[in-house]
């Protein structure tokens, strides 16, 4: 017992007042870099969105005029944009069921793609495990701008696409002239490696002795990894989804390099086009505030199940 009464537990001793105020002043200014860093680069930016969303324009200029105090914000934007959306004359509403349909059909894609891949590497690779880890992080090393310049020269009319498609006696694809098909591969293939780094950390945390007592069961090698390695891969799923899926949501570069027709438009393109037109940068800012709020959903949904899953296992 101490002596205001409270009880220590077994092999540790009471440390002073000083001592604890000293351990959490250290911590707070361990944690005050990345909380600045978090406010100047994220809430400040962020408080001029709003500011801009619930603003006014300059009718004369084509200008936003950003309103700070939040007791002056004005809903006019945010009307134009539900109308956009769900009114008669709606053109962003379309646009985003086709985003949807476009990073669901690229995730599902990414995850036939990435678990086998990465399943692979965890379990089967061996000693060449540190090659394929080299080969899977190998795309990060080369820009992302990059890699779509060379999906354009590789899909353009006589790139090596058409020509290996020629070689089948097939007719050429206009791979670039407004291809939905194009735009979701390369989905896939700009944010797969994502996708996988998370999968294989994942299966390869997994215990072996959890898969051998499965098989010690009587199970065979199918029903083994449906019954013990899937529902144990579950929350790397969830984590590489959830890393793929928010950035997807408001990509606009890969549709913009790809593709670049009105037909193929996702949500990203359409913010974009706002932001850089004048006299729309107020509807462009709410299109974003709502987006950013849409992706919260699934964010909190991920850190419940992460807490659920660390309670069950402790």
């Amino acid at each position: 017992m101490t002596a205001t009464g409270r009880a220590t537990k077994p092999g540790r001793t009471a440390r002073p007042a000083g001592q604890r105020r000293q351990g959490r002043l250290f911590w707070i200014a361990l944690a005050a870099p990345g909380m600045l860093w978090l406010v100047v680069l994220f809430i400040v930016p962020f408080y001029a969105m709003l500011a801009i969303a619930a603003g006014q324009l300059n009718v004369i200029l084509r200008s936003p005029v950003p309103v700070w105090n939040p007791l002056a914000w004005s809903r006019g934007n945010l009307i134009v944009v539900l109308h956009e959306i769900f009114g008669s004359g709606a053109f962003v509403g379309p646009i985003i069921v086709r985003t949807l349909v476009y990073v669901a059909a690229a995730s599902a894609l990414s995850l036939l793609i990435g678990y086998p891949a990465a399943y692979f590497v965890a379990r089967f690779a061996g000693r060449r495990k540190a090659l394929f880890l080299i080969l899977l992080i190998a795309p990060f090393w080369i820009s992302y701008m990059m890699r779509m310049l060379a999906w354009v020269d590789l899909l353009q009319f006589n790139g090596y696409a058409n020509r290996v498609l020629g070689l089948l006696h097939i007719a050429p694809v206009n791979w670039l002239g407004g291809n939905p098909v194009t735009v979701i591969l390369a989905l896939v293939y700009g944010y797969i490696p994502y996708l996988i780094l998370v999968l294989y950390a994942g299966l390869d945390r997994i215990d072996p002795a959890l898969i051998e007592a499965g098989r010690d069961l009587g199970l065979g090698r199918t029903r083994t990894f449906l019954h013990v390695t899937l529902p144990l891969s579950r929350q790397p799923i969830l984590t590489g989804l959830l890393i793929t899926v928010l950035p997807m949501l408001g990509d606009y570069y890969t549709n913009q390099m790809l593709s670049g027709a009105a037909s193929t438009s996702m949500l990203g393109n359409v913010i974009n086009g706002q932001l850089q037109t004048p006299g729309l940068q107020g509807p462009g800012a709410v299109l974003s505030v709502l987006l950013l709020l849409v992706l919260l959903i699934p964010m909190v949904y991920y850190v419940v199940a992460t807490n659920r899953s660390s309670r069950e296992a402790t």
